[in-house]
């Protein structure tokens, strides 16, 4: 599942740029270089990243369009050869492309957008799996299946019930081309149902593991 962005710009040489970049962030690319036919576009679709030239005539609208939420749910980039054109009040956030852009700074740039991008869409997703899991629950191991996952919490099937809120322990490991990667996280008992459904909220990721889970999670996104 790629990402996608639209470019509002004719200024060739830096759209030659950002495509070859976006390409290999797998965010999808269609420049626009007339913005009237952007707007028109992005009322009927949605995208995920709108870069606009703020040199282009009209094309300050459009970017503005998006930081007032009209364009909603896109992360906006600000591209110009100005800097007066790149600054906005209380924009201090706003992700910008100072022109000629440089490879290592679209990288760095779009690289910002992108994860921006996919932490608002982990944040709802969730990934099924039926794998062998355990919880540590007062001193006692507790096997359990491991039923879904996200970056907060997952779903997992008991043997007994657990009391809501209990503190807890939950390990698995999950599947890659490279091995399997051993996940060791305190958690809580959010629900439980008499079937031995229950959620389970994250309370405490080790870095590292944080680290490989959202790597996890976006490869399965992107193949789902």
């Amino acid at each position: 599942m790629n990402l996608s962005s639209m470019v509002v710009s004719r200024d060739w040489p830096e759209v030659s740029v950002l495509e070859c970049i976006l390409g290999g962030m797998q965010i999808t690319v269609d420049v626009e270089p007339r913005p009237e036919r952007a707007r028109a576009k992005l009322a009927k679709s949605k995208i995920d990243a709108l870069i606009v030239d703020c040199d282009l005539e009209g094309g300050s609208s459009v970017l503005e369009s998006a930081f007032t939420g009209k364009i909603p749910n896109s992360i906006a980039v600000a591209m110009s050869g100005s800097s007066s054109k790149l600054s906005r009040p209380g924009s201090g956030g706003q992700l910008t492309l100072r022109k000629p852009i440089s490879v290592e700074q679209a990288v760095v740039t779009m690289s910002a957008a992108r994860n921006q991008i996919l932490n608002g869409r982990l944040r709802y997703h969730r990934s099924a799996l039926n794998l062998p899991a355990s919880l540590l629950a007062d001193n006692k191991r507790i096997d359990a299946s491991l039923l879904n996952l996200s970056q907060g919490g997952a779903g997992v099937k008991l043997k007994r019930a657990l009391p809501e809120n209990s503190e807890l322990r939950l390990n698995f490991a999950l599947p890659s081309a490279a091995g399997k990667i051993p996940v060791q996280v305190c958690a809580e008992v959010a629900w439980m149902d008499k079937r031995g459904n229950a959620g389970i909220r994250f309370t405490s990721i080790p870095a590292p593991m944080k680290k490989d889970l959202q790597l996890w999670l976006e490869q399965q996104y992107f193949a789902g």
